[in-house]
């Protein structure tokens, strides 16, 4: 797995380790659970698969071209490392009451298989190619899609962690 993902999927797994499914659920008013966080990441994840699946059926790459907001969006997270918050997350990837073990448990197995796709992406495409449309952040190559998921679930295993503190 490429490095940016096992780094995250090594992060989530510390971030809930040891967490009961009641800490896990438990969440300030208005704000997502632990487990509806995690949701949200693994819909990410599947969003993702999709879009790579798409693209190798068609065969070529399903990217628009880049905007100026679209450079500036990729320069601020991709380059920068930064996210930024208080953004409302696209309605696709709203958690939608999941089982909690099974998010829990299948969270990893997501993130393999997107990186399986993005690997056989790369492969088909080229590792320069921008293949496929993010929401916000317009075409990216595969390796920018790595490092967006490390950012974004990054951004969001803090979270979780300080959920974590505040449930001892």
């Amino acid at each position: 797995m490429n490095g940016y993902l096992k780094r995250l999927q090594e992060a989530i797994s510390s971030s809930v380790e040891g967490m009961t499914l009641e800490q896990l659920r438990k969440h300030p008013e208005g704000k997502w659970s632990a487990v509806e966080i995690l949701e949200h990441l693994y819909l990410t994840y599947t969003g993702t698969i999709k879009g790579c699946e798409r693209c190798l059926d068609k065969g070529d790459p399903q990217a628009r071209p880049l905007t100026f907001k679209d450079r500036l969006s990729q320069f601020v997270v991709i380059t920068c490392g930064h996210m930024p918050g208080g953004r409302k997350a696209p309605e696709p990837t709203l958690p939608r009451g999941a089982a909690s073990e099974q998010v829990v448990n299948d969270i990893g197995v997501q993130l393999g298989a997107m990186e399986d796709l993005l690997q056989r992406c790369e492969q088909r495409f080229g590792s320069r190619t921008k293949f496929m449309n993010h929401p916000v952040l317009g075409a990216l190559t595969a390796a920018q899609w790595r490092k967006f998921h490390w950012i974004h679930g990054w951004h969001h295993v803090k979270q979780i962690r300080r959920l974590r503190e505040s449930a001892v």
